[in-house]
């Protein structure tokens, strides 16, 4: 109960979670369990448009939402992806939230995590020393 007042981090403090829930409407859900939002009226706006919320799923991290839904909270698209879903390329991967500092990160051979040894290369570099 004391962390969903006083931290943010691991979703909505409870005052932002009451006040989103009473001012918009849900929009729409993504893959990984995050809600989206819009205000009911223009009491809730910037420059006209309707205020638009996510309310994470966990810990809250920018990187989690998707680019269709990235698009339509900035107002890149008037119609969220539940209306109106984003057309995909065949040369687009699936979207992955940034894994930087997680066990699931990305360490190349010869990081310190790999044993910190990195094979020779061709042309390898003379470490400079003073003399």
């Amino acid at each position: 109960m004391l962390r969903a007042i006083f931290t943010w981090w691991g979703g909505a403090t409870i005052g932002a979670s009451f006040h989103i829930k009473r001012r918009s409407v849900l929009v729409g859900q993504d893959d990984t369990g995050n809600k989206y939002y819009q205000a009911r009226d223009a009491k809730d706006s910037y420059d006209g448009r309707k205020r638009r919320w996510v309310i994470y799923n966990g810990y809250a991290e920018a990187s989690k939402v998707p680019p269709e839904w990235h698009g339509w909270l900035h107002y890149t698209f008037d119609e969220p992806p539940t209306i109106e879903p984003l057309k995909r390329q065949a040369w687009e991967k699936d979207h992955l939230p940034n894994l930087t500092g997680t066990v699931h990160a990305w360490r190349p051979k010869g990081s310190i995590t790999r044993g910190g040894e990195r094979p020779k290369a061709a042309a390898d570099y003379e470490a400079w020393r003073p003399e």
